[in-house]
């Protein structure tokens, strides 16, 4: 019997076109926050001649933007095509309109300084130059100034999230792994009296960290430690180790390696919590870690990205109990804690 549409759907490639020209989406959005398009609309500047003079672009190419920024479902149109009015949508509104005290414009662009590296990939899969942490032991402070500026919007959220998620009452020492900004720690300390905490991390990042202690005004509560953990020692009688948002970054043995050593620092009946970009265990997605995973390619770094199982496994080996995952943020971001047995 011959194919006909009824019994085989016929194969096309455009699936394969959306996924090839995903960056000019990326692109669009990046210009939208690079030009406060999203901002200037909700100062009432919503229509195409208003938007155009406000930002600096000719109308011609502002009614480019804002028709492939709608046709994104990240602004809304309405009213007659000659005097069209635009609004944001409402995630666009919370997230992306400066000085709202969401405001996640900084995160938006986090990539945008490896755009021409991943125009490089298949040249950099081929003739790979790797080390353990790759390109971040060349961060100098201004590199994780720029790093942490984007990283702490988003980092505060999750924070906050975290501290709602994990109970530390009692608790009284928190070791924050590569904590950057220190955003763990500054919520949780603010959020559990009487819990202090230490964010160990490269001697550049802990230099921006204490700017961030500081301006949330957490120096009581909340110090740094200059270091590799991976090679580091670890502070003696913590009873919360937190590593969170950098499991790709390294690869297996370094992970079985920290979190040994944070067994060992631990003191009994302490818990570590590891959230990162994980795989589901079948390998199949979900996406973004995958990706992150890839992007240790662009770094240099031997980084991958680990199934949920792999990490239950690392916590398990080192001797924690009652390991678990948590759900965190769906699609992004997993928990897993354990347990050192008292």
């Amino acid at each position: 019997m011959p194919d006909t549409p009824q019994s085989k759907a016929r194969l096309d490639t455009t699936r394969l076109q959306r996924i090839a020209q995903a960056y000019w989406e990326s692109a669009a959005l990046m210009a939208g926050v690079e030009l406060e398009i999203f901002t200037a609309i909700a100062r009432g500047h919503d229509t195409i001649a208003a938007l155009a003079k406000v930002v600096g672009i000719t109308e011609r190419n502002a009614e480019r933007l804002l028709t492939a920024l709608v046709a994104m479902t990240l602004l809304d149109r309405s009213g007659p095509e000659r005097n069209a009015r635009f609004s944001n949508t409402p995630d666009v509104q919370r997230f992306l309109v400066k000085d709202s005290d969401r405001y996640a414009g900084p995160w938006i662009l986090f990539t945008k300084p490896r755009w021409t590296a991943y125009g490089e990939l298949s040249q950099r899969l081929r003739n790979s130059v790797e080390n353990p942490l790759g390109a971040y032991t060349e961060f100098a402070i201004e590199d994780a100034r720029r790093y942490h500026a984007a990283t702490y919007s988003i980092g505060m959220g999750a924070a906050r999230l975290f501290s709602r998620s994990v109970d530390l009452t009692g608790r009284r020492l928190l070791l924050d792994l590569g904590g950057g900004s220190g955003a763990y720690s500054i919520v949780a300390t603010a959020t559990y009296p009487g819990l202090k905490a230490i964010v160990l991390d490269l001697p550049p990042v802990t230099v921006v960290a204490n700017e961030y202690i500081e301006a949330n005004g957490a120096k009581d509560r909340v110090s740094t430690l200059a270091g590799d953990f991976t090679a580091s020692p670890f502070p003696p009688g913590v009873d919360v180790v937190v590593m969170a948002s950098n499991l790709p970054q390294y690869e297996p043995a370094l992970i079985r390696l920290v979190v040994g050593k944070a067994f060992a620092a631990l003191v009994p009946g302490g818990e570590m919590h590891l959230i990162g970009e994980t795989l589901h265990d079948d390998r199949r997605g979900p996406l973004s870690a995958a990706l992150w995973g890839l992007n240790e390619a662009v770094f240099g770094s031997t980084g991958l990205a680990h199934t949920e199982a792999e990490v239950k496994g690392y916590l398990r080996d080192a001797g924690f109990a009652d390991v678990a995952v948590h759900p965190f943020v769906p699609g992004v971001l997993s928990r897993i804690a354990g347990r050192k047995p008292v």
